[in-house]
């Protein structure tokens, strides 16, 4: 028997008046992902398109997969440089049942490095996905609406902004505020104005600080201290990078926020096949760029008044918030201009919160929330502009 008829057969135990009719919501999340929707538009009132929100979503999905992978391995390069400085032979704890069998941990082998990195992110991530989910399949549940699949992008983007090594049970909470805060409360997908992965990821940061920032998260390995870059130049310190490997994603950071090199393949994607604003990421560069270079033009000595564009653009999660986080389709402006103007009110949050707030050297994350709080704003006043200038030509 073939799974598709198994999934037939048992159909009518989840639909209307079956034994499991609460819990139609999972088998037709499960469903839908495994098969194409049976249903389709039919009539001229609806708008067809190859592309629906399944698609969509799974394509920012396997998109987020490429600096996922990267990441995954600079996270495991480091901490195999970081055990092999300090003798460490063996990590202890679960993950070691699995992984010191299979591996030498030696940083000049690339299937070490990249298994020690998704020994890390793919727990976590399975975690993540499986927690937030449940809440989803509840919500659904309770509201009698199907599951989206903008949890599939949730989940991972979340996971990717997370240290390697935080511990699961916080993951767990922080993608549970996501989903519950973030969006369930305001009526779901498409009804949220915040980013649900950016929501969790903030709460945990403001709860946990300890967990989320400092010097002793970013290296999967126990008492192995490193700081950021970002957190090196705030208090004035070399970067302790060159510009080559901050491109790459060979630094300290979060899982799949550092490389801008695979982080600039997934744009190019996400880009091509019209899923993601152009205009939101080149408004978060010009944003960027122009509030950075007017800050180098000011004598201070706060060392992060000096700190180049280009360095700016390179560092921390500025890129991965441009492309994957601020793009998002529900919390952003939705007019073309709106777009634009929306890009750059975040490229200029994140300058200033950057330079002029040292003790919160990163920026990006607050800079989306605040833009998500004013993307509403700046639609309406677009919007607004263009009735005036038509009825103006009329």
């Amino acid at each position: 028997m073939s799974l598709r008829t198994f999934m037939d057969n048992i159909a009518p135990h989840f639909e209307k008046g079956g034994r499991f009719e609460y819990l139609y919501p999972a088998y037709e999340a499960i469903d839908t992902a495994l098969y194409t929707p049976g249903k389709t538009t039919a009539g001229a009132s609806h708008v067809r398109d190859g592309l629906d929100l399944k698609r969509i979503m799974m394509t920012v999905w396997l998109c987020a997969w490429i600096p996922g992978i990267v990441g995954s391995y600079f996270v495991g390069l480091q901490a195999n440089e970081a055990m092999q400085a300090a003798g460490i032979t063996a990590i202890e704890g679960w993950r070691g049942i699995f992984l010191n069998p299979l591996l030498s941990f030696d940083p000049s082998s690339v299937i070490d490095c990249l298994i020690h990195g998704l020994g890390y992110f793919i727990p976590l991530y399975v975690v993540v996905f499986l927690a937030g989910i449940a809440f989803e399949i509840w919500f659904a549940s309770v509201r009698n609406h199907e599951v989206n699949e903008g949890y599939f992008v949730t989940s991972i983007l979340y996971t990717l902004t997370l240290p390697a090594d935080i511990p699961l049970w916080m993951a767990v909470i922080g993608i549970i505020f996501g989903v519950v805060i973030g969006k369930e409360v305001f009526g779901g997908t498409g009804k949220n104005f915040l980013n649900p992965a950016l929501t969790g990821r903030a709460f945990l940061y403001f709860a946990y600080p300890a967990a989320m920032s400092g010097d002793t998260v970013w290296v999967a390995v126990d008492g192995v201290t490193q700081a950021t870059p970002l957190g090196n130049a705030a208090v004035g310190l070399d970067y302790g990078i060159d510009f080559t490997s901050a491109f790459i994603g060979n630094m300290a950071g979060t899982i799949g926020g550092e490389s801008i090199l695979a982080i600039l393949v997934a744009a190019v994607i996400l880009i091509a096949t019209r899923i993601a604003s152009w205009r939101i990421m080149l408004g978060c560069v010009i944003g960027l760029v122009v509030t950075t270079g007017l800050f180098n033009l000011i004598p201070s000595s706060n060392p992060m008044f000096g700190m180049t564009p280009m360095w700016h653009l390179v560092l921390g999660g500025f890129a991965f918030g441009a492309v994957f986080m601020a793009t998002d389709p529900v919390s952003a402006a939705h007019t073309n201009t709106g777009r634009l103007i929306y890009g750059i009110l975040i490229g200029f949050m994140c300058a200033l919160i950057r330079v002029v707030n040292p003790a919160f050297p990163e920026g990006m994350m607050l800079a989306i929330l605040f833009g998500n709080l004013f993307a509403p704003l700046i639609d309406h006043f677009v919007v607004q502009s263009n009735i005036k200038r038509r009825l103006a030509r009329g």
